[in-house]
């Protein structure tokens, strides 16, 4: 693959409180004449709610709106998503309903932080969300007791269901004298995509120095071809992956085919990661995040030979 990078898309102004820094793991939503991206956006405390902006659907490089309020807030004090709401998956449903499933971020004591996945909904692409319940839909588990999170969520196309690949990790290691996360690519199914399992099996683990893999996002261009891009996770932060599958189940890592550079000295010339890939009139973009784990703000790139 190769894409052609064509610049920083949006990061926020400053002008609104809640959206002082950050554009983080962009998530689509289809509206009639413009595409609506879900985007997890920071305060000054770096606590992140979910804001958006609108793109052209026919040009999804020309910015038309930008969020003047959250569309969904962070949760009460103690609950799993009290210190961060990030998107990661939107499902609209045969009603225009939506179901948005996000990283609840929470601050903790004797490790940095835990990270589970809940389930927001709204009544239409454009409407705010409500919870869909306070607690994780993606929920702690014996063997992931510290990471659910970050799932890519679809309803199956070959049977009832649902189907969510995400991110699932037991604890925190030391790495260069500093507690690192470790976590690897899980898979579940769920008959209703509501209620899923207390563990999911997992598909693709950390190799080598690495030390786990950001969200995934997931694309069946046909029957036995399923490809996935994710950000691989080192100390030093994260890297564009790729891969490719015959079934969504077995997958081979072609990292070296990602064909997304760091610029260096520019807004993304640190890091790469949380890619969301979309065909749009006939090409196939990918919104992006670049240094400080999207702190610099939303990217746009587009294919050029696939």
């Amino acid at each position: 693959m190769k894409w052609r990078k064509l610049g920083l898309l949006w990061a926020p102004d400053g002008s609104r409180p809640w959206a002082q820094s950050h554009a983080m793991l962009a998530t689509p939503v289809y509206l009639e004449d413009r595409i609506r991206l879900l985007l997890g956006v920071c305060d000054a405390n770096t606590v992140s709610r979910t804001g958006w902006i609108d793109v052209d659907a026919r040009d999804p490089s020309r910015v038309l709106a930008v969020a003047e309020k959250p569309v969904l807030d962070i949760g009460e004090p103690g609950h799993f998503d009290d210190n961060g709401v990030n998107p990661c998956s939107a499902v609209t449903l045969p009603d225009g309903s939506v179901r948005l499933y996000y990283n609840g971020y929470q601050l903790q004591t004797k490790v940095p932080y835990t990270l589970f996945a809940g389930l927001a909904t709204a009544p239409r692409g454009d409407a705010d969300f409500t919870r869909w319940a306070v607690t994780p839909v993606f929920d702690r588990g014996p063997k992931e007791p510290i990471f659910r999170t970050a799932p890519y969520v679809r309803q199956r196309d070959d049977a009832p269901g649902w189907e969510a690949w995400y991110i699932g990790g037991a604890g925190f290691h030391f790495v260069e004298g500093r507690k690192q996360p470790r976590y690897s690519l899980h898979y579940a199914t769920s008959e209703d995509g509501l209620h899923w399992p207390s563990e999911g099996r997992e598909l693709m683990a950390p190799e080598g120095e690495e030390i786990g893999f950001g969200r995934p996002w997931i694309q069946r261009v046909g029957p036995a071809d399923w490809r996935m891009w994710y950000a691989v996770r080192s100390p030093r932060g994260y890297d564009m992956g790729y891969a490719t599958s015959p079934d969504g189940q077995a997958w081979t890592r072609r990292d070296a085919e990602a064909g997304l550079a760091l610029s260096p000295g520019e807004w993304d010339g640190e890091m790469l990661c949380y890619g969301a890939v979309e065909r749009i009139g006939g090409e196939l973009y990918m919104f992006y995040n670049g240094n400080g784990y999207g702190r610099s703000g939303l990217g746009l790139a587009v294919l050029e030979n696939d």
